[in-house]
């Protein structure tokens, strides 16, 4: 940069550190930008630099990102500073790629007017590449393919890591041709075979490096095995060829491994690049000190990390909150009190808007969605349907609606043929009109009718019937409804159905199944309990209905995942405990991811940050006991804490165990809830513990005088999930 140049005033806007990133050139740039660290400023900042001070020619940059959201927001912002930058290539990759295609279609083996196929269309190709394949095996199928080309891999090359089986090669192979001769591309095609057209072809190469002098690439930790090899050909870095390279990522925020995301690319840009500069971006303008404390102590703790410290520009702010709980009941009741209290306060000007509840897995949403319908509390759930609206908890909901009512129509219709196994419309219309004619419920009309049905449809009838006649002979009063619920995902073949649609959302969709089999653990096991648990849900999905469209004021459901680029005033963020979070099943790198993800949830945090941990929690259709999340410890003293570690969760043993004598509990309670111990309620507020004693028939009971002046007692064994203890 010249002395003697004349800055742009929007340059005064940024801090030293932004600065620095805007104004470089002359070799690679890694831009580690923290959460909140004000990296679209820099990026679009330095497009209007390069060309109104640099003299840049607008048409040979090239940024890229990952959503039309993104993309056209940088572009805004740039052509706000610099007009010129409306003809600065601004785009998604994939936008990109189809735009390189359509220019060397021919070299592609593309017909010029290509479309472009979507997963949909993909699993179609499939079936008809191998017509032996179902639909279900063909979706699976097509989500390795598209797998296979995020690593820029071909049929022919090793597709062991995607499928062990080996039987990939063949199929993606069969795929390939029948796309080859539709002259179409799908969604992989536009990254990988632009690197296939530019390895094999020298003039394009140098024709793309000669046009994009300069490429920009923002969520840089974000890109996969393909869009990296995408980087390196446009750029010729291995050539010397003079194109200015720059990256904006945050290696510890990389959570998309499940969609091929790497976090080596990042992580090895300096290797790749050689003469990199790294620039930090650590003022963080959104979490208070605090926060960025609890968020730093966890993802400290990775290896796989370039290293980098937040600061917070907005002081030290209010102490995170660590709430253990008896159950997740109780996480949901904790979340709305809050929520609604601090609405409430005059003085605080809290708005639901204000509030965001995140979780590692959509299925937790029901416990919430729950207390929150009941509470009339306005809530949005991001990212997903909401629970009862999800195809494969309506597709549950119709068998065991039909167990309980063989008359209904809807639920027949919904499920007789789910999973295919041919019966058709007009076989089920057949069934439904006779069964209305001689007023029959429609599984005694079904068996009826097998003998005049087609050899196909005879055979799905008579498995139907025997599937419900079994299901409805499994009420057994010693059990729980969820034995019940679980009987009919396993009978029936949805939970396989589902769980077989592709490796991701059949992961999840069998996890929102497995939740309702949680809930209903709260039910006995027979045709009254059903009846009991429909209605209860009828109810939940009829003040549901009753709320309209979702107001403006609402507080935000949201898994982790999805809170990518988004902040909120007020976040709690639930079910922090092993084998929830971080999943039981994650070990090293993966592990890493997860601590990744926690620290995501965490700086979305603007004000206030709560977590909870919950006792013991429902899976699996039965209640299990445990233990607080590995983060917890991770994180250090930085909490204030409400509630108590229970024994179990310090791995003392049950809730109870030994407990036949009081003497013993009431010693292990009085030691708790000590005198001048300070506690919290849900009602009363703050206060402390100022006598306690063992009642007649051998209770430990608490007198509390609370700041309002009220004085209260309590038995502490049971309802510590109202009175918690406070550890400053």
């Amino acid at each position: 940069m010249a002395e003697d140049e004349m800055l742009p005033s929007y340059l005064d806007r940024l801090n030293p550190e932004q600065r620095e990133a805007v104004v470089h050139e002359g070799s690679p740039l890694l831009i580690l930008a923290g959460a909140g660290s004000g990296k679209t400023r820099v990026i679009t900042t330095k497009i209007a630099y390069l060309i109104g001070n640099r003299h840049v020619d607008p048409s040979a940059i090239l940024a890229v990102t990952f959503t039309k959201k993104a993309a056209s927001e940088m572009a805004e912002r740039a052509v706000a500073l610099e007009p010129r930058a409306g003809r600065a290539q601004i785009r998604t990759f994939h936008s990109f790629g189809a735009w390189f295609l359509r220019k060397y279609a021919d070299e592609a083996g593309l017909a010029g007017s290509f479309t472009v196929y979507d997963d949909d269309d993909m699993a179609t190709l499939v079936t008809k590449a191998v017509p032996s394949m179902t639909r279900q095996q063909a979706q699976l199928s097509a989500h390795k393919i598209a797998l296979a080309k995020d690593y820029c891999l071909g049929p022919d090359d090793d597709l062991s890591d995607i499928d062990p089986t080996g039987d990939l090669s063949a199929i993606y192979r069969a795929y390939e041709e029948r796309l080859h001769t539709t002259g179409n591309a799908d969604f992989g095609d536009l990254i990988m075979r632009p690197v296939k057209v530019m390895d094999a072809n020298e003039r394009i190469r140098q024709q793309m490096r000669y046009r994009f002098r300069v490429i920009m690439v923002d969520e840089y930790q974000d890109s996969n095995v393909a869009q990296f090899r995408l980087l390196q050909s446009l750029s010729g870095v291995e050539e010397n060829s003079g194109t200015y390279v720059c990256v904006v990522g945050d290696d510890d925020q990389s959570i998309y491994r499940f969609r091929g995301a790497d976090v080596g690319n990042i992580l090895s840009f300096r290797e790749k690049f050689p003469g990199t500069k790294i620039i930090k971006l650590v003022r963080n303008y959104r979490s208070t000190a605090k926060i960025l404390e609890v968020a730093d102590n966890v993802v400290r703790n990775n290896e796989s990390r370039l290293g980098k410290t937040l600061k917070a520009e907005r002081g030290e702010g209010k102490t995170p909150v660590l709430v253990y709980l008896p159950d997740q009941d109780s996480e949901a009741r904790f979340c709305a009190d809050l929520i609604q209290k601090a609405v409430a306060d005059k003085k605080n000007q809290s708005k639901y808007s204000d509030w965001a509840i995140l979780y590692r897995t959509n299925a937790q949403s029901l416990e919430f969605e729950t207390e929150f319908l009941h509470r009339k509390i306005p809530y949005v759930v991001v990212g997903s349907l909401k629970f009862y609206e999800r195809e494969e908890i309506k597709d549950t909901l119709a068998y065991l609606s039909l167990a309980a009512n063989p008359r209904d129509e809807i639920a027949f219709r919904r499920v007789v043929n789910k999973p295919a196994h041919g019966v058709g419309d007009k076989t089920q219309d057949a069934i439904i009109e006779k069964a209305a004619s001689y007023s029959r419920n429609l599984i005694e009309t079904a068996r009826e009718c097998v003998p005049s049905l087609s050899k196909k449809a005879k055979e799905g009838v008579t498995e139907f019937c025997s599937v419900l006649d079994e299901l409805t002979k499994s009420f057994n009063p010693d059990e729980k409804l969820s034995y019940f619920v679980e009987k009919v995902l396993d009978r029936s073949g949805l939970l396989n159905y589902h769980r077989t649609q592709d490796e991701i959302s059949g992961t999840q969709r069998a996890a929102n199944m497995q939740e309702l089999v949680n809930s209903a653990v709260l039910y006995p096991c027979t045709e009254d309990g059903l009846l009991q648990f429909l209605d209860t849900i009828e109810l939940d999905r009829t003040l549901d209905a009753g709320t309209g469209e979702a107001a403006q004021d609402s507080v935000t459901l949201i898994t982790l995942h999805n809170t990518k680029g988004l902040e909120f005033p007020r976040v709690i963020i639930t079910g922090m405990e092993n084998g929830i979070f971080p999943r039981g099943d994650k070990t090293g790198g993966e592990l890493e991811e997860e601590r990744r993800l926690f620290y995501v949830g965490i700086t979305r945090a603007k004000d206030e940050l709560y977590i909870t941990s919950c006792a013991q929690r429902r899976l699996y259709g039965r209640t299990e006991f445990m233990e607080p999340s590995l983060f917890i410890e991770e994180a250090g003293d930085v909490f204030k804490v409400l509630g108590a570690e229970s024994r179990r969760q310090r791995g003392y043993g049950a809730y109870g165990a030994g407990a036949g004598i009081n003497s013993v509990k009431g010693n292990e309670l009085s030691e708790r809830w000590s005198k001048g111990t300070r506690v919290y309620h849900d009602d009363w507020g703050y206060g402390q513990v100022i006598a306690g004693s063992v009642s007649d028939d051998g209770e430990f009971v608490v007198t509390v005088q609370f700041e309002s002046g009220g004085k209260k007692k309590f038995l502490p064994e049971y309802q510590a999930h109202s009175l918690m203890i406070v550890k400053e």
